[in-house]
Protein backbone atom coordinates (compact mmCIF):
# COMPACT_ATOMS: atom_id res chain seq x y z
CA UNK A 1 0.00 0.00 0.00
CA UNK A 2 0.89 3.82 -0.44
CA UNK A 3 2.25 5.47 2.33
CA UNK A 4 0.83 8.78 0.90
CA UNK A 5 -2.89 7.01 1.16
CA UNK A 6 -2.24 6.06 4.58
CA UNK A 7 -1.86 9.03 6.27
CA UNK A 8 -3.59 11.70 4.42
CA UNK A 9 -5.35 13.92 6.70
CA UNK A 10 -9.16 14.12 6.84
CA UNK A 11 -10.72 16.16 4.02
CA UNK A 12 -11.16 19.87 5.41
CA UNK A 13 -8.87 19.30 8.19
CA UNK A 14 -5.90 21.58 6.26
CA UNK A 15 -6.88 25.08 5.37
CA UNK A 16 -4.72 27.62 3.62
CA UNK A 17 -3.01 30.14 5.64
CA UNK A 18 -4.34 33.54 5.83
CA UNK A 19 -2.58 36.21 4.41
CA UNK A 20 -2.81 39.30 6.33
CA UNK A 21 -2.08 43.07 5.17
CA UNK A 22 -1.73 41.49 1.65
CA UNK A 23 -4.07 44.48 0.08
CA UNK A 24 -7.59 45.27 0.15
CA UNK A 25 -8.79 42.44 -2.52
CA UNK A 26 -7.54 39.56 -0.03
CA UNK A 27 -10.31 40.84 2.79
CA UNK A 28 -8.03 41.44 5.36
CA UNK A 29 -5.81 43.97 4.35
CA UNK A 30 -5.70 48.53 5.65
CA UNK A 31 -5.69 47.52 9.60
CA UNK A 32 -5.03 43.74 8.57
CA UNK A 33 -7.94 43.16 11.34
CA UNK A 34 -6.26 45.44 14.39
CA UNK A 35 -8.80 48.10 14.23
CA UNK A 36 -7.73 51.76 13.98
CA UNK A 37 -4.24 53.16 15.32
CA UNK A 38 -3.81 53.00 18.88
CA UNK A 39 -1.25 50.96 21.05
CA UNK A 40 -2.78 47.26 20.42
CA UNK A 41 -2.54 48.14 16.50
CA UNK A 42 1.05 48.53 16.11
CA UNK A 43 3.94 45.74 15.29
CA UNK A 44 6.05 44.76 18.62
CA UNK A 45 3.11 45.49 20.91
CA UNK A 46 2.96 42.91 24.40
CA UNK A 47 1.10 44.60 27.62
CA UNK A 48 3.03 43.57 30.55
CA UNK A 49 1.06 41.42 33.33
CA UNK A 50 -1.02 43.24 35.50
CA UNK A 51 -0.51 46.57 33.49
CA UNK A 52 -3.77 48.54 33.18
CA UNK A 53 -2.82 51.30 31.20
CA UNK A 54 -1.17 53.60 33.58
CA UNK A 55 -3.75 53.08 35.97
CA UNK A 56 -2.69 52.17 39.64
CA UNK A 57 -2.77 48.08 39.29
CA UNK A 58 -5.67 46.07 41.14
CA UNK A 59 -2.15 43.89 42.72
CA UNK A 60 -0.37 48.05 43.97
CA UNK A 61 -3.56 49.18 45.37
CA UNK A 62 -4.72 45.86 47.50
CA UNK A 63 -3.71 47.30 51.13
CA UNK A 64 -0.55 45.73 52.17
CA UNK A 65 -1.01 43.01 55.35
CA UNK A 66 1.97 41.19 57.18
CA UNK A 67 1.74 37.78 56.86
CA UNK A 68 0.57 35.87 54.02
CA UNK A 69 -1.49 32.66 54.20
CA UNK A 70 0.13 29.67 53.31
CA UNK A 71 -0.99 27.63 49.84
CA UNK A 72 0.18 24.73 51.17
CA UNK A 73 -1.30 24.29 54.18
CA UNK A 74 -3.36 21.48 55.51
CA UNK A 75 -6.48 21.82 57.17
CA UNK A 76 -6.26 18.94 60.54
CA UNK A 77 -9.01 17.59 62.31
CA UNK A 78 -7.87 17.33 65.98
CA UNK A 79 -8.88 13.79 67.59
CA UNK A 80 -7.71 13.27 71.40
CA UNK A 81 -6.03 10.06 72.87
CA UNK A 82 -9.13 9.51 75.38
CA UNK A 83 -12.04 9.56 72.45
CA UNK A 84 -10.08 6.66 71.16
CA UNK A 85 -10.27 4.97 74.30
CA UNK A 86 -13.77 5.71 74.85
CA UNK A 87 -14.56 3.68 71.25
CA UNK A 88 -13.68 0.25 72.33
CA UNK A 89 -14.62 -1.05 68.51
CA UNK A 90 -11.04 1.02 67.19
CA UNK A 91 -8.14 -1.07 67.74
CA UNK A 92 -6.62 -0.76 64.17
CA UNK A 93 -6.76 3.39 63.98
CA UNK A 94 -6.65 4.96 60.55
CA UNK A 95 -7.71 7.33 59.05
CA UNK A 96 -10.99 5.78 57.40
CA UNK A 97 -11.68 3.49 60.76
CA UNK A 98 -11.24 7.50 62.23
CA UNK A 99 -13.83 9.23 59.95
CA UNK A 100 -16.07 6.06 60.53
CA UNK A 101 -16.33 6.14 63.64
CA UNK A 102 -17.09 10.27 63.70
CA UNK A 103 -14.00 11.22 65.59
CA UNK A 104 -12.70 13.32 62.20
CA UNK A 105 -14.34 14.93 58.97
CA UNK A 106 -12.75 15.16 56.08
CA UNK A 107 -9.85 16.65 57.34
CA UNK A 108 -6.29 14.92 58.21
CA UNK A 109 -6.78 13.79 61.47
CA UNK A 110 -3.92 14.10 63.87
CA UNK A 111 -4.21 12.52 67.45
CA UNK A 112 -2.75 14.55 70.43
CA UNK A 113 -2.88 14.50 74.25
CA UNK A 114 -5.70 14.68 76.27
CA UNK A 115 -6.49 11.58 78.98
CA UNK A 116 -4.90 8.31 79.29
CA UNK A 117 -5.02 4.78 76.74
CA UNK A 118 -5.80 1.86 78.89
CA UNK A 119 -6.10 -0.47 75.73
CA UNK A 120 -3.72 -2.29 72.99
CA UNK A 121 -3.99 0.31 70.18
CA UNK A 122 -2.28 -0.04 66.64
CA UNK A 123 -2.14 3.39 64.69
CA UNK A 124 -1.73 3.50 61.77
CA UNK A 125 -0.75 6.49 58.85
CA UNK A 126 -2.02 8.94 61.24
CA UNK A 127 0.32 11.80 62.60
CA UNK A 128 0.60 11.61 66.68
CA UNK A 129 2.38 13.70 69.12
CA UNK A 130 5.43 12.64 70.97
CA UNK A 131 3.37 12.04 74.03
CA UNK A 132 1.00 10.27 72.45
CA UNK A 133 3.73 7.65 70.93
CA UNK A 134 5.00 7.35 74.21
CA UNK A 135 1.81 6.44 76.16
CA UNK A 136 0.67 4.03 72.92
CA UNK A 137 3.64 1.97 73.26
CA UNK A 138 3.73 2.17 76.86
CA UNK A 139 0.37 0.53 77.15
CA UNK A 140 1.58 -2.51 74.22
CA UNK A 141 0.25 -0.82 71.03
CA UNK A 142 2.58 0.36 68.32
CA UNK A 143 2.29 3.31 65.69
CA UNK A 144 3.28 2.50 62.20
CA UNK A 145 3.68 5.76 59.94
Amino acid sequence: MDNQILFQPAPGAISKRVRRARGNSSGLGGEAGRGHKGQKSRSGYSRRFGFEGGQTSLLRSAPKRKGFKSLSRQEVSLVFLDQINQISSLTTVTPLSLQQSGLSGRRVPKILMRGTISRVVTIQGVAVSQAVRDAIIAAGGAVID
